[in-house]
């Protein structure tokens, strides 16, 4: 049986780091007419338990401690969907502008690529890194079931850049199950979550299939896995979260006291029962424990 649970707030964007100037070009573009004081996205815990979150729109990636405190620790001329920590220490963006690229200081950054040869990127939405290092990241651009050319890369540990898909409707969220066996892929604009084998063929694109088939909202956004081989989907624009166990069956239902622009979704690395689920509308992260 489904468990039908309410999250609660447990981190929220103070009042000072809110934007109030005139809205970027991207939040234009994305929310025509509206006042946009962020967009938080990809949330992620590192080594020390902090939380990271990318904020699309203004440039920014923010941390924010296990007690609740917020830093802009990156704010440059981009709009980064999606930061992570590489297995070296460096911090590596997903910026929907320049492509991939590494945060190098503060302020600054250097693109490491912006695609492959007479292909660049249509706009970079999410990664992940593997167990071995690879990093797979998703570039969805502006595409849809009337565009479906989203596609999917790989880059090696050594850096060596792998288009695997090219006809995700939207891909967005991406992650690994916890033995690196599988991938998952949100393809928002079907309403999907696709599934794939880490186990690539030598040549061409690896066959794909629908793992989770969703309705209402815009489709899932970010996604996570936890140990226990639970996938969490966050369900764009519908104010609710999914947990699915490895099979595809539904765990848990969580809904959001507030804010319908669910944008992503982590477990705590100590508590892996423990999600925390996204919302931009808002500016806050909310959390719930999800019963065994």
């Amino acid at each position: 049986m489904t468990l039908r649970l309410t999250a609660e707030p447990a981190f929220r964007l103070p009042e000072e780091l809110r934007h109030k100037g005139e809205p970027s070009a991207w939040a234009r573009m994305t929310r025509p007419g509206q006042a946009i004081h962020s967009f938080l996205e990809a949330a992620f815990f590192d080594e020390r338990r902090s939380l990271w979150l990318s904020d699309v729109p203004y440039g920014r990636v923010l941390r924010v401690s296990p007690k609740g405190a917020w830093e802009v620790m990156h704010r440059f001329d981009g709009e980064p969907h999606a930061m992570r920590i590489a297995p070296d220490g460096r911090h590596i963006a997903a910026d929907y502008r320049h492509g991939l690229i590494e945060l190098t200081g503060h302020d600054s950054y250097e693109v490491l690529t912006n695609g492959l040869a007479g292909q660049p990127f249509l706009g970079l939405s999410d990664m992940c890194y593997g167990a071995d290092g690879a990093l797979w990241f998703t570039d969805s651009g502006r595409t849809s079931l009337s565009d479906p050319r989203g596609r999917v890369y790989c880059m090696s540990a050594t850096g060596e850049m792998r288009l695997l898909l090219e006809c995700v409707p939207y891909s967005n969220g991406i992650c690994l199950s916890p033995d690196g066996a599988w991938l998952y892929v949100a393809a928002t604009r079907a309403n999907q979550v696709w599934r794939l084998s880490t186990r690539l063929p030598e040549r061409g694109q690896p066959m794909t299939g629908t793992f989770l088939q969703l309705s209402g909202g815009l489709g899932p956004d970010g996604l996570a896995t936890n140990a226990r081989g639970w996938l969490a989907v966050a369900q764009a624009q519908a104010g609710r979260a999914y947990v699915f166990d490895a099979l595809g069956d539904e765990i848990a239902e969580v809904r959001l006291p507030e804010g319908l622009w669910t944008t992503s979704v982590t477990f705590h690395p100590d508590e892996q029962t423990r999600l925390f689920v996204v919302d931009a509308q808002t500016g806050t992260v909310f959390t719930i424990d999800i019963p065994d």
